[in-house]
C-alpha cells in the first residue's frame, strides 16, 4: 500500500500547491505543479493522462505520462501528442466513470496499443474529468508491485482531480476570453480613430462669429456627429447629430451619416433639402433594425447674420440674447431614420451683435450626478445649462465651452460620461 504522510505534512504540500497554482496563467504550467503536488502525496505512484476533447471516438490522445521522454505541451504541442485508439486505456477514456483496476498485468496483452504505458504497473485509478457530462480527460495512477491504493483516498481524490479539471478547463477559457476581448479592443479603438479622423480637422474661420467645439466619447468609438459644409456666397453649413445607441454600433452609422451628407458636394442647402435627403437614405438602407439618428443642420450667412435651419428630433439650441436663453425649437420632424418621405420644415432666426449659440448633444444635459439614498435621479437638464450660459454670456466661445465642461464634470462628480457629449458654440462678434 502506497504509504501515506502526516497530515500536516499533506496540509503544508497541499498548501504550497495551491498557493502556486493562484499565481498561474498558463494551463500548461498549471498541469505540471498540480502534478509534482500530487507526486509529493504520492511519492510511490505513477500517472498516465488521457484526453478525448476534439477527437473523434474511438480515438483519444495521451497528453502527460511520468514514462514521457520529453515534456510536450497539450495546448501548443497537441499535433505531436500520442493518438490511440481501443486496448485498456481506450476503456479508460470512454468509460465515463472512475475505474479501478487491480490485476493489471493479467489484463494487460503484447498487441495493446498502450503497452508502454502501463507495462510493469500492477494496479491503477482512473479518474475522469467531466465537461457537460462526458469525461472528456482522464487521469491515470499507476502503481507497482506491492503499491496499493488506500481505497478511502480514491473519493477525495476523484473529487479533486475533478474539481481541478474544472479549473484547467476554466482558465484556459478565461485565457481564450481574455484574447478575445483584447482583439475586440484593438478593433474597436480602430474603429474610434476612424470615426474620430472624420471629424473636422479645425474649425472654420467665419467673418464676424468665433466658434468652439468640444467631443467626447463615452466609450472608445461613439455616434455623435458635428460638421461644416462651405457653401456658395461665403454661407457655411453647421450640422450636429446624435446616433441613438452608443460605442461600435453608433460609430458605423455616423460615419454612414457622414458618408451620406458629403455624397453630393453643393447640396447642403437649403437645410430641409439635406435633412430629408438624409432621413431617406438612412431609412431605405441603413436603419432597419430601430436605429435613428438625430441632427440639427443650420446655414449661417455671415453677411446679413442669419441662420436658416431645420432640426430632426434633436434638441433644441440654445440662443443666449442679452440676458435671457431662447430655444430654437423652429421647423423640423421626426429623428432621422424612422418614416421614409418624411418632410421637414426650416425656420430662420437673425444674430444680433453679442448673441451666443449653442448647439449641444444630449450627453450634456443627461449628465447624471452621484445616486444618493433616498433621492431620485438627477440629470444636468437644460435648467442648469442656461445658467452656465448666462453667467457666462460675456465669455468668448472657448472659454463657454471650458465652463459648461467644467460644471458637467462638478455635477457628475468627476464620473466617466454615460453618453457621448457634443458641444458647439458660436458667438455673433
Amino acid at each position: 500500500m502506497i504509504k501515506r504522510r502526516q497530515w500536516q505534512e499533506e496540509l503544508a504540500i497541499i498548501d504550497r500547491t495551491m498557493k502556486a497554482i493562484s499565481t498561474i496563467t498558463d494551463p500548461d504550467e498549471l498541469v505540471g505543479v498540480y502534478w509534482r503536488g500530487i507526486g509529493e502525496l504520492l511519492p510511490d505512484s505513477d500517472y498516465v493522462a488521457l484526453s478525448r476533447r476534439n477527437v473523434d471516438p474511438p480515438f483519444y490522445l495521451i497528453t502527460r505520462s511520468s514514462r514521457f521522454t520529453e515534456h510536450l505541451n497539450p495546448w501548443t504541442q497537441r499535433d505531436r501528442l500520442p493518438r490511440m485508439s481501443g486496448g485498456i486505456l481506450g476503456e479508460l477514456a470512454y468509460a465515463n466513470r472512475p475505474v479501478i483496476i487491480d490485476d493489471l498485468p493479467t489484463r494487460l496483452t503484447a498487441s495493446d496499443p498502450g503497452l508502454f504505458y502501463l507495462q510493469g504497473y500492477e494496479h491503477l485509478v482512473a479518474y475522469p474529468q467531466y465537461d457537460g457530462g462526458e469525461g472528456l480527460n482522464v487521469s491515470v495512477m499507476l502503481m507497482g508491485l506491492g503499491d496499493e491504493a488506500d481505497l478511502t483516498m480514491i473519493p477525495i481524490l476523484h473529487w479533486q482531480a475533478g474539481l481541478f479539471g474544472r479549473g484547467t478547463t476554466n482558465l484556459v477559457l478565461r485565457n481564450q476570453l481574455s484574447a478575445a476581448l483584447d482583439q475586440l479592443q484593438r478593433e474597436i479603438q480602430v474603429v474610434g480613430d476612424i470615426q474620430r479622423s472624420l471629424l473636422p480637422d479645425a474649425l472654420p474661420s467665419i467673418p464676424g462669429f468665433e466658434i468652439a467645439a468640444y467631443y467626447k466619447t463615452s466609450a472608445r468609438a461613439g455616434g455623435d456627429y458635428y460638421d461644416f459644409f462651405p457653401l456658395a456666397g461665403g454661407s457655411l453649413g453647421i450640422i450636429i447629430a446624435d446616433v441613438s445607441g452608443h460605442g461600435t454600433p453608433a460609430a458605423v452609422l455616423m460615419a454612414i451619416t457622414h458618408a451620406i451628407a458629403h455624397a453630393q458636394p453643393g447640396s447642403q442647402t437649403p437645410p430641409a433639402a439635406l435633412i430629408e435627403y438624409l432621413n431617406d437614405s438612412l431609412t431605405r438602407a441603413y436603419t432597419r433594425r430601430r436605429s435613428f439618428v438625430t441632427a440639427f443642420y443650420g446655414v449661417l450667412n455671415p453677411i446679413n447674420r442669419t441662420l436658416t435651419y431645420s432640426r430632426a428630433g434633436h434638441n433644441a439650441p440654445r440662443l443666449v440674447r442679452g440676458d435671457l436663453v431662447q430655444s430654437l425649437d423652429g421647423e423640423g420632424g421626426l429623428p432621422l431614420g424612422i418614416i421614409d418621405g418624411q418632410a421637414y420644415g426650416q425656420s430662420t432666426v437673425t444674430l444680433d451683435h453679442g448673441d451666443m449659440l449653442l448647439l449641444y448633444t444630449d450627453g450634456v444635459t443627461e449628465a447624471k450626478a452621484p445616486l444618493k439614498d433616498g433621492e431620485e435621479r438627477q440629470f444636468f437638464g437644460t435648467d442648469r445649462l442656461d445658467k452656465v450660459l448666462l453667467d457666462n454670456m460675456t465669455q468668448s466661445a472657448e472659454e463657454t465651452i471650458c465652463r459648461i465642461r467644467t460644471e458637467v464634470a462638478t455635477f457628475s462628480a468627476n464620473a466617466p460620461p454615460t453618453d457621448d457629449q457634443t458641444l458647439l458654440a458660436l458667438r455673433c462678434l
